[in-house]
Formats: C-alpha cells, structure tokens, sequence
C-alpha cells in the first residue's frame, strides 16, 4: 500500500511541478516578447529591474548586480556593457571604493523600464490566480512528501523496536 501513496505522490508531484513551470514559461514567454518589442533583450530588462529595486535607492555594484541575476561576474559586466551602448544605463566609479562600478539607469532606461513594468504588471494581474494555484499545489505535494516521509520513518522506527 505504501508503494500505491508514493507511487500517487510521485505522479501529483511531477504534476504540479509540470503545471508551475507551464504557468511560468508563460509569462517568461511573454516577457521575453514585450522586451524584444522594445528593442532589447529580456536580460537587459531584468538588468533594469535590479538597478531600479537595489535597496534605499543606492547605485549597484556590478557584483550586486550578478548575485541578484545569478550571473558570473564577467557575463554580468558584458550584459552592464550592452546595456551601456544602447543608453540604458551608465557607470559610475564608486567613491568610497575606486575599484568598483556602480551602475546607473539613464532617463531612458527609467523611461523604457516603466513602460514595461507597466506591461508586465498588466499582463501578470489576470493570470495570477492559476500562477498562485499552480505554487499552492506544489507546496501541498511537497508538505504531503515531507508528512509521508516523517510517518514512514516513525513506521519504520516503531516496526525495527
């Protein structure tokens, strides 16, 4: 019978993983479509978002940058080169520390950041709720794993005393 409960585990499990990743390859599609509409590639639009979010409104560094894209370092400066050719954003040395970078949005990486944030928010907002049910079937699937391990273990324990 155990075989049966982590057999069905195993199928709803791989389910709602499958339904999660589909509900967010859709909106990554769309994503990557609305930045290329606006001439520029998905990783410089997720650029732009972290320059924007960086905490109390301080410049990045470019390692910031590539932990929060999770990005090797040098990958990261090419994207920050890029992004610096097309007029989205500009370095600045930092001051307290000459050997490090700082990156900047330029007006018209604020401006094209915006009109896509209001995009995506857009586009985010009606599709929520399968995102939101795709996530909570997941975490059931992996709370039902967990809660089946611990009592098989306690069976296991409890049978071998």
């Amino acid at each position: 019978m155990q075989g049966t409960t982590e057999a069905g585990l195993e199928t709803t499990s791989l389910r709602s993983l499958a339904e999660f990743r589909y509900q967010l390859r859709k909106f990554l599609s769309f994503s990557e479509m609305a930045s290329e509409r606006c001439g520029i590639g998905t990783q410089q639009y997720q650029l732009m978002q972290v320059i924007a979010s960086t905490p109390e409104g301080k410049a990045p560094s470019i390692s910031y940058v590539a932990e929060r894209m999770v990005l090797r370092h040098n990958s990261t400066v090419e994207l920050v080169d890029r992004a610096e050719r097309s007029g989205l954003v500009r370095r600045e040395q930092d001051e307290r520390d000459l050997r490090r970078s700082l990156v900047l949005l330029t007006p018209l990486g604020k401006e094209m950041l915006q009109r896509l944030v209001q995009e995506h928010v857009a586009e985010l907002a009606p599709k929520c709720d399968n995102l939101i049910q795709a996530l909570q079937a997941l975490q059931r699937t992996s709370a039902a794993g967990v809660t089946g391990a611990l009592e098989a273990g306690v069976e296991a324990a409890e049978a071998g005393a």
